[in-house]
């Protein structure tokens, strides 16, 4: 055979191989070792509604995948009493989810940002179990945030909602960035930076639900929780999302138009 037509040969065989490697590689998935479905009925009536129509539905959360910013616009989970526990576990990969048929951003985007790779339903909320608490480290379910605020206020409002969680015995979130035009950018997928991260407690059950809702700058600070409490109506306003748009207007309106702290422990 001429020396010409081996390397064209190699090079073909180069070229597939990579091409499986890209694909089949990089579609490596953390949850084929149990049936996802785990949140009832009643919770997904708490769901908000999503401005791109693409809702992914993960064993233990569920998110609204936002192409145009290369992150969830909102991620939302139930979060019980038996599931705070202090399982030592192995951090995994990060890794783009399966599910997201664009694909979520890779995480080699934030490498050299500057940014922390902050995740929205948090790892430690998942230590139950080894399958859930690998996938919160898919992509989808993390945005770009500052070290101090990551590991500061941020940090302190995931801890207090473990605390109301083993209080209450289960609490439903909402939490996402404030997504926008005009951004900052990391990375070559320009994974856009939010200027503002929110976060919604409900407690109680569907009838008779309690809620708190917490909008915070993306810088840390040592001031108290309570200074970040707002209504949910002006996080509707915010993120253009409705977040308890499936219950009766009446129910929704009360729980979303003011700040109602009575009846939690801070």
């Amino acid at each position: 055979m001429k020396k010409r037509n081996i390397y064209t040969l190699l090079t073909l065989l180069f070229i597939v191989a990579f091409w499986l490697f890209d694909n089949f590689y990089e579609t490596k998935t953390y949850e084929d070792d149990y049936d996802s479905g785990n949140m009832g009925k009643n919770v997904k009536l708490l769901f908000p509604t999503s401005t791109t129509g693409v809702i992914i539905d993960h064993n233990y959360y569920s998110l609204s995948y936002s192409e145009p910013f290369e992150q969830a616009e909102w991620v939302a989970y139930e979060l019980k009493k038996e599931y705070i526990t202090y399982d030592d576990r192995k951090r995994p990969y990060f890794i783009e989810d399966p599910r997201v048929r664009t694909k979520s951003a890779d995480w080699k985007n934030y490498r050299g940002s500057g940014y922390d790779r902050g995740h929205l339903c948090p790892a430690g909320d998942m230590r139950f179990s080894e399958a859930a608490y690998n996938q919160t480290f898919y992509t989808s379910n993390i945005s770009p945030q500052e070290n101090a605020f990551n590991g500061g206020i941020w940090n302190r409002l995931e801890q207090k909602v473990r605390y109301w969680t083993k209080t209450y015995d289960s609490v439903f979130v909402v939490t996402g960035g404030v997504l926008e035009e005009g951004l900052q950018e990391i990375g070559e997928e320009d994974v856009a930076v939010p200027k503002l991260f929110y976060k919604i407690i409900a407690k109680g059950n569907i009838d008779n639900l309690e809620v708190l809702g917490f909008l915070m700058p993306h810088k840390d600070s040592a001031l108290p929780l309570e200074k970040f409490l707002v209504p949910v109506d002006s996080l509707e306003t915010l993120t253009g999302i409705d977040f308890f748009e499936k219950l009766p207007n009446d129910r929704e309106e009360r729980l979303e138009k003011e700040v109602h702290i009575k009846g939690w422990k801070f």
